[in-house]
């Protein structure tokens, strides 16, 4: 078994968030399971969709957290980035120190 050895986060324009689960989903070689929750975002260079995120100043997102190798999460950025490419898609990938079950 492989290290769990990273934490992958994704955050996406809600508007995407059946397609970055598909993406997960079909690849269980790479992601194990998945954490996702409704988030709120804002950037400097943020596209703002609706006329609501436009007057509120920020838009409604998906948070990813997915627990894995490291080598699986770079392959999964690849991946995404060659079937997304989308800059409303940001991650960004963090040491897990350990990782397990209350068994």
């Amino acid at each position: 078994m492989k290290d769990m050895n990273c934490c992958l986060t994704l955050v996406c324009h809600k508007s995407l968030e059946e397609r970055i689960v598909d993406h997960l989903l079909e690849h269980p070689e790479w992601v194990r399971g998945f954490t996702l929750t409704e988030t709120e975002g804002a950037s400097q260079k943020e596209h703002l969709p609706t006329v609501l995120e436009q007057v509120r100043g920020r838009s409604h997102r998906r948070k990813f957290l997915c627990v894995m190798n490291l080598e699986d999460a770079h392959a999964l950025i690849s991946h995404l980035r060659e079937e997304e490419h989308n800059r409303e898609v940001a991650y960004w990938i963090t040491p897990v120190l350990e990782f397990g079950r209350l068994e």
